[in-house]
Parts: structure tokens; C-alpha cells; sequence
């Protein structure tokens, strides 16, 4: 595992962070737990609470009740209900405020490192909200505040320079809009979290082999037909799943981690095993000419 500064307290973290849900309950308080070991003995000190569901708060209490906590970094997602059924949204100051006590509560932790919303657009995050949180941040109940998503709202955020994080979507296909985002971010002393470093658009061969390829014409000329296309993969994403040695996920995790200004990349599981495999990939350097392959994919899509 490698680490990287984070906040301003000299603190570091992991360069995986372990998120925590639904998913990984499902398989019972222990199994649950059992994930939260794994990720430790494999060096991961980061862990996201995707809720602020009791249950959750109490699994990830216990499992870090036994490491010094300065040592560990828990990030709690705010906005997105407690997990329960029929649970909503909530920016309100008053929601928030109880979303954070009652994780404290059950788990013990003592503070929270950093509360991230999640997404909430330009109406539903109010100034007395804002106030509330930069209150609880100056009694350390919470150390940093960010913001979380992708949308365009996310830049007016981050311009305001009440955050500390901006945890945000990275992956090969990410556009100029969310570079830039990130160069401004750093620009304002902002740590940044990315995400969802595997999209759906290239999870499979086929997939990753056609997001670039132009459309055809109006009367079906513009590319030549399969059969007839000796090139065909050319200039795409397919080299992600015909690398020898790697996965299609092992590259594009690989590729998120290689940016210095990414603090670490959130990843998902549900049993040990997986966390395992996941947390061998920041040790292992990219291919020789993988790079270069994936920026003339990423130009060939600019273009497309």
C-alpha cells in the first residue's frame, strides 16, 4: 500500500479507500467486520461510511475500536439517508446535525475526518446547513468538510473555498470539465477523493471496444463492416481487456492512483478475497507503453 498526505494536520492516508454499505452488510455484523480487518492487514487506514446507518456506524466502530484512531481516516457521506427504508435526502442543518451525532454515538469514534456531501445541487444546501457544518468543524467533531459529485454545480462549489475535500469521478474517459475541476481544487489547498475509477462503459470487451468508434453515416457508410475492418479495436479502450497479467479494473484503478493530485481512489467490496486482489494494484507499476495507450484512446475520443 502506499500513502499520501491529507488535510493539514501532516496526517496521511491510504491511497485506497475502503467504501462501506449495504453491500458489505449484507453478509452479516461479522463478514462485515471481517472486511474492515482485511483492508487493515493490507494496509488500508481510509474507510467511507456510504450512510450514516447505525448498523454501519456500530460495524466500523467495533473494527476500529482496536487501532489508534489518529491512524485511521472515516469519511461519513451526508444527504443520503440513513439507509433505511423510506429514508430521503436531507441537507437540512437539523438532519445533518443529527446524521453526525447519532454515527458518533453508535460508533465511538470520536470525530469524524471528513463529512462529504453527496451531490447536493444549488437549492438544497442552505447557508444556515453551511454555517451549521463549519460549526461542527470548528469543534472538531468533524475535521473536514467536502463536497462530493459530478455535475457542473460541483465547480460553484468548490469556488467558494468552504470545502477542504472534493471527492469526484475519475476514471480513463474523464473529461477536460473534471480535470479542470481538480487543478482548481488543488489550487485551493482541497484534497481529492475519486471514484468510480471502472465505468460501466468499459466493463465489458465489447463496450470498451465501441465507445469510441464513430457512428455510421446516414445511409450506413462512415466505418467499414466488421468483417472487412483488420483495425478493428484500433484506437480504442479494447487493449484494456487484452493485457496480459492485468484486468480491465486492475488498469483503470492503476491509472487513477498514477495521478499525484488524487489522494486516494475509493473502492468497493464484499468479501476478503476482493479486497485482497484490489490492494495489490498500488504496488505494480503500468505497463511499459500502456500510458501512451490510454491517452491516444482518450484523444481518439476527444476527437470522436
Amino acid at each position: 500500500m502506499r500513502y499520501r498526505p491529507f488535510g493539514h494536520s501532516g496526517s496521511a492516508i491510504s491511497s485506497l479507500t475502503l467504501s462501506l454499505g449495504h453491500a458489505g452488510l449484507a453478509r452479516g455484523f461479522e463478514a462485515a467486520q471481517s472486511l474492515i480487518y482485511s483492508g487493515l492487514e493490507a494496509g488500508i487506514n481510509s474507510f467511507r461510511l456510504e450512510t450514516a446507518d447505525p448498523v454501519l456506524a456500530d460495524v466500523v466502530g467495533q473494527a476500529l475500536g482496536h487501532v489508534d484512531r489518529n491512524l485511521v481516516s472515516v469519511t461519513l457521506m451526508l444527504g443520503t439517508g440513513d439507509g433505511r427504508r423510506g429514508s430521503q435526502r436531507d441537507f437540512s442543518a437539523e438532519g445533518m446535525t443529527h446524521a453526525i451525532d447519532r454515527v458518533l454515538h453508535v460508533s465511538g469514534l470520536g470525530y469524524i475526518d471528513v463529512a462529504l456531501l453527496d451531490e447536493p445541487d444549488e437549492h438544497e444546501l442552505a447557508q444556515s446547513t453551511l454555517h451549521t457544518l463549519k460549526a461542527l468543524r470548528s469543534t472538531e467533531r468533524i475535521r473536514m468538510l467536502g463536497i462530493a459529485g459530478e455535475s457542473e454545480v460541483m465547480d460553484a462549489y468548490v469556488s467558494t473555498g468552504a470545502f477542504d475535500v472534493l471527492a469526484t469521478p475519475f476514471h480513463v474517459t474523464s473529461d477536460w470539465r473534471i480535470q479542470s475541476r481538480i487543478r482548481h481544487a488543488r489550487e485551493r489547498d482541497m484534497d481529492v477523493l475519486g471514484y468510480g475509477y471502472f465505468p460501466d462503459s468499459l466493463d465489458t470487451p465489447r463496450k470498451a471496444e465501441t465507445v469510441l468508434e464513430p457512428r455510421r453515416g446516414l445511409f450506413g457508410f462512415g466505418r467499414p463492416r466488421e468483417a472487412d475492418n483488420p483495425l478493428k479495436g484500433a484506437g480504442t479502450f479494447a487493449f484494456l481487456h487484452r493485457t496480459h497479467g492485468w484486468t480491465a479494473e486492475q488498469i483503470c484503478l492503476s491509472h487513477a492512483l498514477v495521478d499525484p493530485a488524487i489522494a486516494s481512489v475509493m473502492v468497493s467490496a464484499t468479501t476478503d478475497e476482493r479486497i485482497n486482489e484490489l490492494s495489490l494494484v498500488p504496488e505494480r507499476d503500468l505497463p511499459p507503453g500502456l500510458s501512451a495507450q490510454i491517452e491516444m484512446a482518450r484523444v481518439g475520443m476527444a476527437a470522436a
